[in-house]
This record gives C-alpha cells, structure tokens and sequence, in this order.
C-alpha cells in the first residue's frame, strides 16, 4: 500500500525513527488533477572523495535514480610505502561498477562536460570547492550532504566539533550549494544524539547512514516542487575548521568533561596522544581512544596534580577525574585500558603528560 506524503515543511528537523523507504512513492500531497503524482528518477552527478558518501551513492543507486557519472579528488600515496590507495568513493565507484572520474579541479571545462545530461548534483566529503559556472551548468544544480545542523559547524570538522565542545545533540544537513563555504539554502535536517563516549570515527559513520537515507528523502522533496529551500540564518552560524596535528595536545588541567569529549573528539584523527611516564622513568608514546567522565569534584592537589594516576585507575584532571577506557600505544593495536593497565602495571605514582601526535 503506498503511503501519503508528509505535508512539505522545508528544512524540518526529524528523528531517525521517521525514516522511510527510499524506494517508495508518495501520494496523497503529491496528486495533479485528481491523479497520483508517481515519484520521478533522476539523473544525478555524485561528487565525493571520502568515507562519509559512500553509503549516499549506495542508496541513490538503491532507490532508483541514475549516476550519470562518479568523480572525486584522485587517488594519492598513503602509508609507509607510499602506495597508491583508492579514496572510499573510488573503491564503492568500482564494486558498484560506475564510471569514476578523477579530478584534481572540479571547475576545468572538461569536467563541466562530463557532466552534461544530468539534472542535478549530490556532494558529500569531497574537498574542493565548487564554482559558479559549474554549479549553474545543472537544471536543478548541487545539494550537499553536511555532518552537522547548519548553520552551526561550517566547515571540514564538523562532528569532531560537535564533540570537542560537549553538545548533547548534532545531526545531518542537506542544503543547496552557493559559491559560499555551507552557506546555502537548507532542504532539510535530521537530529541525533551523541553518546556519552561516542567517538567522533563511531559519529562520523552514523552520520553518514543518516545523511543517506535523507538525501533520497530530499530528492523526493525537491521533485515534488512544494517547497523551497530555507534561507540559514547567519546569526547562528559557527565554524568547523580542519583539525592539525597541534590539537592531538590534551591538557589535563582542563575540567574532567573537557578532556574526555577532547579524547572522544579526537578519534581516530589527529588522535589524543600523551606519554605514560611510570615511578622507574620509563615513558611510552599512548594514544587515548575513548574516556569518560569519572567524577566532576574531586580537585587536584600537590600531591595528585592534574594528570596523575589515581588510586582507583582514574587520572585526575582540572576539576574532576576521567576514566581512560580504550589506547592505542605506539606500534600496537587498540585495547581496552583494563587490558594496558593489567600489561604494564600502571601505578598510582604514573602520570600522562602532554604531547603532539
């Protein structure tokens, strides 16, 4: 049985548990003429680079619309040998057996070509940007799928920052692209809440499924003709910039829930990186995964500065205590702390201090 279609609002906000087929066909809102208006397929230009659309390319193709044509930025050495590796896009691009094209500036003439016979674009995680004669070479031009609740987080971080400065609640954006940096008109939003110890590699993959199933939902949205996108409002805009390899540093002195969302933030780039120092002087490189809040009291003192182990496998912190639940030390796989802890007998005399990855 078909369902009927919400009535459009624009960038509304929804919870995850609205979500729907993709495949579906609305009715009811959609009628013309006492008929039912079928849901349209379109032709679409996907553009991405990364992990975070990968499973947006997955449900267009899943939901019935055409890729005319794959591209992203190309493949580049990685690793310690340098090797030449294939982006995420690329990768799926292949399995999914799609023509994929590399390209080291989107605004060359010969890429605006290759997309001739497309109605619109859908980008997500690509890394360049899009000008003005490409963005206005499509009938219905680019959308964008946006890690966060824009206007807040424009920019290349969005969810690490969404942790990094302790909200309870992000989400997804699909908006349409303007020449502007996550400037542009908003289609429509989905909430989420982040975990306590969510990291931001577990949150960016959340993300991604949910900005998949609401990129499809958007595309019937935007078929249907109902409504328009929303203006964001400047006032609440903030910025995302891409993190660097000087924020791995943490700072213990800060208060317990700032260092564990730091450490969660982090995850799995540019990593929370300390050196575990123990009572003989032995000091091992230990990147720290995932924390959590122990106590939100319990001070500092001359004798357990911040930093410091503590007698209940607790490190204190400015204000409060943070308990390390997953490391990675240096040259070895990720474990629980318990395990690391049971493995080199960390005293309550140890201590992490600072330092950059």
């Amino acid at each position: 049985m078909r369902r009927r279609r919400p009535a459009a609002t624009g960038a509304e906000s929804v919870r995850e548990d609205s979500l729907r087929d993709p495949g579906e066909e609305w009715g009811g809102g959609g009628q013309r003429n006492g008929r039912r208006k079928l849901r349209r397929y379109m032709r679409i230009v996907f553009v991405g680079t990364g992990a975070f659309g990968v499973p947006a390319l997955r449900a267009l193709l899943q939901a019935g619309h055409e890729i005319v044509c794959a591209a992203g930025q190309p493949n580049r050495p990685s690793g310690r040998g340098l090797t030449i590796k294939k982006t995420p896009a690329q990768a799926a691009a292949d399995e999914l057996r799609l023509h994929f094209l590399q390209v080291d500036d989107i605004n060359k003439p010969d890429v605006v070509k290759a997309f001739e016979g497309a109605e619109l674009g859908v980008v997500a995680a690509f890394g360049q940007k899009i000008g003005g004669k490409l963005l206005g070479s499509l009938p219905r031009g680019f959308i964008n799928i946006h890690g966060s609740l824009l206007p807040k987080y424009r920019g290349a971080a969005p969810h690490q920052w969404a942790i990094l400065n302790g909200d309870e609640v992000t989400g997804v954006t699909v908006f349409q692209l303007d020449e502007g940096l996550d400037t542009g008109p908003i289609w429509r939003k989905r909430e989420t809440p982040i975990g306590e110890t969510e990291t931001a590699e577990e949150l960016h993959d959340r993300l991604a499924q949910l900005g998949a199933k609401l990129v499809v939902e958007t595309l019937a949205l935007i078929e249907c003709g109902d409504v328009k996108p929303v203006p964001q409002d400047e006032s609440q805009a903030t910025k995302a910039p891409k993190l660097t390899r000087a924020d791995s540093r943490i700072e213990w002195s800060q208060p317990a829930f700032n260092v564990a969302r730091r450490i969660n933030g982090l995850w799995p780039w540019p990593a929370a990186t300390c050196l575990l120092t123990q009572p003989d002087g032995k000091r091992e490189r230990v990147q720290l995964v995932r924390a959590k809040v122990a106590d939100v009291d319990s001070p500092p003192t001359a004798a357990q500065p911040p930093g410091s182990c503590c007698e209940d496998g607790t490190v204190q912190a400015g204000a409060g205590r943070v308990q390390l639940l997953e490391v990675q030390p240096a040259g070895r796989q990720r474990m629980s702390f318990e395990a690391f802890s049971r493995g080199r007998a960390v005293r309550p005399s140890a201590s992490w201090q600072p330092i950059e990855s």
